[in-house]
């Protein structure tokens, strides 16, 4: 767990792994995940919407503990507030060095304020302390905003490019 000031004013943001109890604020973060970026992640908006919170809880569950698969969130801590960020990661299912990361995303709002580096590098603690010293993550073609970014926090364009599961 780590508590960031982001520079902005905006205060103190904790970057933490998810707990059971964030069910319900995991589900507005990711309904707001889909709204504003819907080719990033693999699912619609009305597709989440549809799910019930009893399966947001037992996802969120799963990813608070472990080692195969872990969600970290940008947490400003306010009481009844919403979460402001999220990445997670899993194990690569062939490459055993390798973490993925997935759905990472910072609210509008908190854009710019570093909490993009912090969260990725809160999933990099995650994956080193489960041996696995790689991170490896996908960007959709055309996504610029998100590729810019992500070069500026390390990550190295591939070359590599695979058609979107879902278009």
């Amino acid at each position: 767990m780590t508590t960031v000031a982001d520079g902005t004013g905006r205060g103190l943001t904790e970057i933490r792994r998810v707990r059971p109890t964030d069910a319900g604020r995991m589900r507005a973060l990711r309904l707001e995940m889909l709204a504003d970026a819907p080719l990033a992640f693999l699912e619609t908006v009305a597709e989440a919407a549809a799910r019930p919170h009893a399966e947001y809880a037992a996802r969120v569950a799963r990813v608070s503990a472990g080692a195969d698969t872990a969600q970290f969130v940008a947490d400003p801590g306010r009481p009844g507030g919403r979460l402001v960020g999220h990445a997670g990661g899993i194990a690569h299912p062939t490459e055993p060095d390798v973490t993925v990361l997935y759905a990472i995303y910072v609210t509008p709002a908190w854009r710019g304020s570093g909490l993009l580096a912090d969260l990725v590098a809160a999933v990099a603690a995650w994956s080193r302390a489960c041996r696995r010293n790689e991170l490896m993550l996908e960007v959709v073609v055309g996504n610029d905003r998100a590729y810019r970014a992500y070069q500026r926090v390390g990550f190295v364009d591939t070359g590599v490019r695979v058609p979107h599961p879902t278009i």
